[in-house]
């Protein structure tokens, strides 16, 4: 099987329309991306995926969306002014910015080779700020939130008071996040706007060591029901020193990307710090009172951060596959997940004429009504399933002659490239049944 390249993912997703360099007709803009057709239906299904793992499966766990832009003291609180921020330096000679704790400052620039053109390391604040009002003005200041967890913390009393919910219980939210990045890289795997998938779960102190390994647990075997390899995940703890300002543990969940092992999650145990901080800033109370034993403290935490966008780089990953066919020929085909795939059934008339793409549209007419659809009738169908396969379309429906005799059609699966005849009447719970038994094999 031949290696899965960056540059391999990134042509194909131009190329079938997945992902485009934003404002690309004006010579793009470093670490910004669009999704095209298939991208947003993707990113879209990974999002719902997440969303219903989340909260439909769990009882004790509701949703949230809050604001991207909230009160400059949010930020004092929760240590972003002071702590968020990289070390940056410059190369006098070419101009190059890096991050100074990503290269070696006594060896030459890694762009023009001189030696000893850097600049002295300073800090960089990675939040984006902008003003709110008529007046540009220190007073006036407000930030693109650089993550979605605060929105939670500073909504813990409004969902605790509306919702009817008792600890042990979640907030979960998916909503753009923004960081200026000294650096951007690796596609969409690092950007300055991006998507954050965080849940964070409120729990009695004392608690939090058990709760913190059960989500562990819960978050990689998440990632199998995705139908991501088991082989290409693995945890990695970090070290005192790589440890956040609010956390007193804390794991990643990696994921081996074409350019090799990188986060794709975090699982923290932040104790109180957030909601301590907050109560302090805004002088409110955020303590929980236990109605059994009368017992008030102020909840600990344990959070869930994955990158949707990164997500989604993952689930491009581990789809891709070039695989050699009998007879020479080779194929490029995506395995998505069926939930996740931007199209899951593609029905294909084997001709134009004698009333056979009428019954096609027909068929397709009825599958749209439970299924993400698509219609083609361009080309031969050999070429037709190739383009299929290369978007990750998992299940295509062939109308021919013999479907005007018997009612019956021919349904192809992707990764095996199986064909059987099923009855048209009994397409739609055929089709409903292999989603719902799909394992990856390939």
């Amino acid at each position: 099987m031949a290696e899965v390249t960056m540059d391999k993912l990134v042509s194909l997703c131009k190329r079938r329309g997945f992902v485009y360099q934003s404002s690309e007709v004006y010579g793009g803009l470093t670490g910004a991306w669009d999704y095209g057709p298939m991208g947003v239906e993707l990113k879209n299904n990974v999002q719902r995926f997440w969303w219903r793992e989340m909260t439909q499966l769990h009882d004790n766990i509701v949703g949230l969306d809050a604001a991207i832009m909230m009160h400059p003291r949010t930020w004092e609180a929760s240590g972003h002014v002071d702590n968020f921020s990289d070390p940056l330096v410059d190369c006098r000679n070419c101009k190059s910015r890096f991050r100074a704790d990503q290269i070696d400052l006594e060896a030459a620039c890694p762009v023009c080779g001189e030696k000893g053109t850097f600049t002295e390391p300073r800090d960089f604040n990675l939040m984006f700020s902008t003003y709110m009002g008529a007046v540009k003005s220190e007073d006036n200041i407000v930030y693109l939130r650089p993550e979605t967890a605060q929105g939670i913390f500073v909504n813990f009393k409004n969902v605790l008071q509306t919702s009817r919910v008792k600890i042990p219980f979640g907030i979960a939210q998916v909503g753009k996040a923004f960081r200026n990045e000294i650096t951007t890289k690796n596609f969409i795997f690092r950007t300055l706007e991006f998507e954050q998938m965080e849940m964070q779960f409120f729990v009695k102190p004392g608690t939090d060591q058990e709760w913190f390994e059960y989500w562990k647990n819960e978050r990689i075997n998440y990632y199998e029901k995705l139908g991501i390899r088991k082989d290409k995940l693995r945890f990695h703890q970090h070290g005192p020193d790589e440890l956040a300002h609010y956390a007193k543990d804390a794991f990643d969940i990696e994921f081996e990307f074409p350019m090799g092992w990188q986060e794709l999650e975090g699982i923290h145990s932040r104790t109180d710090f957030d909601l301590s901080r907050h109560a302090e800033y805004s002088g409110k109370d955020f303590t929980y009172l236990e109605d059994q034993t009368k017992e008030r403290y102020v909840p600990y935490v344990i959070e869930t951060s994955a990158g949707l966008t990164r997500s989604v780089l993952m689930v491009l990953s581990d789809a891709y596959e070039e695989q050699e066919l009998d007879g020479g020929d080779t194929r490029t085909v995506m395995h998505f997940h069926p939930l996740v795939a931007p199209v899951t059934v593609a029905v294909l008339p084997l001709v134009k004429k004698d009333g056979i793409a009428e019954l096609a549209k027909d068929v397709e007419k009825n599958l749209r009504q439970d299924f993400a659809t698509f219609y083609d009738q361009s080309g031969a169908i050999g070429r037709r399933y190739r383009r299929q396969d290369e978007v990750g379309t998992p299940f295509c429906v062939t109308i021919d002659y013999d479907t005007k005799e018997d009612n019956t059609v021919t349904l192809r699966y992707r990764d095996s490239m199986e064909q059987e005849r099923v009855a048209v009447d009994q397409l739609s719970a055929k089709i409903r049944e292999e989603i719902a038994n799909y394992r990856r094999h390939a």
